[in-house]
């Protein structure tokens, strides 16, 4: 079996943890050979820091953990390079057109994790039988994480001063996605396995007495129905991400890099 050699763009709450478990060999199959970040990190990374051509000359395999905007501005790029991409922020293949450009691309190909949310091999098997006909993602945070610029101060203000669950914001997942670009990437991903961006509703909750971040996956069909309840720890040092996420990017690594007798 060939080694995977690993490029990781981003050394945050999920770059750090996948990083660290890649150059400790925690991941059969796959090496971190580089990190991709634009801030020096000095000797903090277990991985020289390359620019992302450089990393393209040296990796088979980039993995993206930096967030919606590396995405757009680099998936093309590295998969015309011969370089495979696992993305993360998957919020950002909301925009339809991009996600068509990147399906296309090549040759490397292109792969995603399902990050924070279970349940998602389920919904593409039942996807298989028929259209679903009534999908509904409720996801609760802190209020603090959902904080965006665009809202008004009557938003924020209620943000701040409610002392139960509020919700912030009902549409689907084609709009939620960009309007909590740290916080929704989850609803991207149930709208990948459902197949459609417009049938799945997403309703975000700020709750102040939520220790947990919850997401909450409900599908109808007529071959039957579907109920998913996760609820995460969010990571200390970036509460809008779950601490389980960088966890979900290793396993899709092992997977790529051939691991077996896992679950796909």
């Amino acid at each position: 079996m060939n080694t995977r050699t690993v490029g990781l763009i981003g050394w945050g709450a999920i770059g750090r943890v996948v990083g660290t478990a890649l150059a400790a060999g925690e991941v059969p199959g796959a090496r971190l050979e580089c990190v991709i970040d634009n801030r020096p990190l000095g000797d903090s990374a277990p991985a020289p820091q390359l620019p992302l051509e450089e990393a393209l000359e040296r990796c088979d395999l980039i993995v993206e953990a930096a967030g919606q905007g590396v995405v757009r501005e680099c998936g093309e790029r590295i998969l015309d390079a011969g370089v495979d991409l696992l993305i993360a922020s998957t919020g950002a293949l909301t925009d339809e057109d991009l996600a068509k450009r990147l399906r296309t691309a090549g040759p490397g190909r292109v792969y995603f994790t399902g990050g924070a949310v279970g349940g998602l091999d389920l919904l593409q098997a039942a996807r298989g039988m028929g259209p679903l006909t009534e999908v509904r993602l409720t996801t609760t945070k802190l209020p603090a994480t959902l904080e965006q610029p665009w809202m008004d101060e009557e938003l924020k203000q209620r943000l701040h001063t409610t002392t139960e669950p509020v919700t912030v914001m009902s549409g689907t997942a084609r709009d939620i996605p960009v309007k909590f670009p740290k916080s929704t990437n989850v609803a991207a991903s149930v709208a990948l396995a459902v197949g459609d961006l417009d049938a799945v509703r997403v309703d975000v909750v700020a709750d102040p007495a939520a220790h947990h971040t919850s997401h909450t996956i409900e599908a109808t069909g007529a071959h039957g129905s579907y109920r998913f309840e996760v609820r995460h720890l969010p990571d200390p040092s970036n509460p809008a991400t779950s601490q389980v996420v960088p966890h979900a990017v290793l396993r899709s690594l092992g997977a790529i890099a051939g691991r077996g007798g896992q679950i796909l």
